[in-house]
């Protein structure tokens, strides 16, 4: 994270008459001193008062907290003031770069859970739909919306969702969907109309999509660029194991039992891993982190201030000196952020403005949308084919869908080994072009091949003098194309 102008070193002592330790600020951001008195060189630990003038500086994580002013003063025996309060644990407000490994590792693994059990809820859905066609009377197609409303959920919500994660952090908003998230599934469960079911699967791709679009954040959030390739590959393959897993495992229940208990799995699956969300999540949005320190910061000194004790050691140009000064702390993103309805327009904006005006955001898109659309379109295709050519039950055809996610946990493997031995035998420049956004084109320019690979081999080898593992291997190519797609 690249640190702001956060101190203004003030000038030497002897300069200091006459001058703002801080220039550059707006009058109305300063209190006003009454007097003119100001620190001089001879009298290092002059006691401030409440007429003193406040300056505001910027904070930013490589900021060192200065020390009060009182530690530098000389006691006498007849101070009266009570005891100063003791500076608040800033600890927990440590940039996520700094994490250690291991905490790094639990917010990630709870991360990319989430994303898992979130792509399992889009594809869980169609196991259901023969049950649902008997019970309401409606056709197979208009079941199949199911999932279509799902997605249109999914990628309308978090345009308005994102300015929210930048002003309030990742974590509310993960609890807060979180908690809809299960909410809406056991609408889901129990609703007793296919329009409340169309309504709960729209809700609940609003509030699954946090735990798609923030997750690749939330890595970004205490990663460095060098060391994101892992932890991206598991997120991208959760995503795509958890597609794999939804419609293999709602498959053996709706053969053995009713479509509503595929929800009420979810429900508890997805309970479970929102437990641990609320207990074990810990805020990752650097911007967000450092406007708490801020404010507690500010709220000490208010408290050293309500017990007599002003000031705090600034530096000065000589490092070897400090001198005493009313402080408190903001934060540039907090000035520099718009109001939250600008932020929610300009998120709905955006991305119409670049998918039409910039070429490379319009193919790009293009090709990630045609890869996901042909997985999506195997929640149709695999139970068709398997179950007409190979007479197939419906647990048995759903449990081809086992192939998209070995094809997943292979590609996984793959891309974070791959890394790896590219990072170790290319040389110094091209092992700084593999930490830019291009440098994951490599890969993908070969890998990808697999997806229409894969689609050419499943079409040419689903017929039932072909031996069933022969397609179902094709879809475990394909799955590793659209990998490598999504991850690019």
């Amino acid at each position: 994270m690249s640190a702001d102008p956060e101190i203004k070193l003030p000038p030497e002592p002897d300069d200091l008459k006459n001058k703002s330790s801080n220039p550059d600020l707006k009058q109305d951001e300063r209190e006003k001193r009454p007097h003119s008195d100001s620190w001089s060189g001879d009298r290092p630990t002059e006691r401030l008062s409440a007429n003193d003038e406040i300056t505001w500086h910027y904070l930013t994580f490589e900021t060192e907290t200065p020390s009060p002013a009182y530690l530098a003063t000389s006691s006498s025996s007849d101070d009266s003031r009570a005891p100063p309060p003791e500076c608040p644990n800033l600890k927990k407000y440590q940039s996520p770069f700094d994490w250690s490994p291991k905490r790094k590792a639990i917010l990630t693994w709870i991360s990319v859970t989430a994303t898992m059990f979130t792509a399992y809820t889009a594809g869980s859905y169609s196991a259901g739909t023969d049950q649902m066609t008997e019970l309401w009377g409606i056709s197979d197609v208009a079941a199949e919306t199911g999932i279509t409303i799902f997605t249109c959920g999914f990628a309308i919500a978090p345009m308005v969702l994102a300015p929210f994660s930048e002003i309030n952090g990742r974590r509310p908003m993960f609890v807060v969907t979180g908690v809809l998230f299960v909410v809406f599934q056991v609408v889901c469960a129990v609703t007793p109309t296919f329009a409340g079911m169309l309504v709960a699967r729209f809700l609940v791709g609003c509030a699954g999509s946090s735990f798609s679009t923030m997750v690749g954040g939330v890595v970004s959030d205490i990663y460095r660029a060098e060391n994101r390739n892992t932890a991206m590959a598991l997120f991208a393959g959760a995503a795509l194991v958890g597609t794999g897993l939804g419609p293999l495992i709602s498959g053996f229940i709706a053969y053995n039992t009713t479509w509503r208990w595929i929800f009420y799995l979810q429900v508890i699956v997805d309970g479970i891993v929102i437990v641990f969300i609320v207990f074990f999540f810990k805020e990752t949005r650097g911007s967000v982190l450092l406007s708490r320190k801020a404010k507690a910061l500010n709220k000490w000194y208010d408290s050293l201030e309500g017990h007599g004790y002003y000031g705090m050691m600034m530096p000065t140009q000589d490092p070897t000196k400090t001198f005493p000064q009313r402080i408190r702390w903001k934060v540039k993103s907090d000035e520099e952020r718009a109001s939250l309805g600008k932020m929610i327009t300009v998120s709905l904006y955006r991305p119409f403005h670049l998918l039409f005006t910039e070429p490379v955001v319009f193919f790009f898109s293009l090709w990630i949308s045609f890869s996901w659309a042909i997985l999506y379109l195997m929640f149709s295709a695999i139970p068709l084919v398997f179950r007409t050519n190979y007479d197939f039950n419906l647990q048995e055809a759903d449990a081809i869908f086992t192939a998209i996610s070995v094809g997943a946990i292979i590609s996984t493997v793959i891309s974070i080994y791959q890394e790896k031995l590219a990072r170790r035998f290319a040389s110094d420049k091209r092992r700084g072009f593999l930490n830019s956004p291009e440098g994951r084109l490599y890969f993908s320019c070969i890998q990808s091949a697999l997806l229409p690979i894969g689609c050419f081999w499943f079409g040419w080898t689903q017929f039932s003098y072909i031996h069933w593992i022969v397609p179902a291997l094709a879809v475990g190519c394909a799955t590793m194309g659209i990998f490598s797609i999504y991850l690019a």
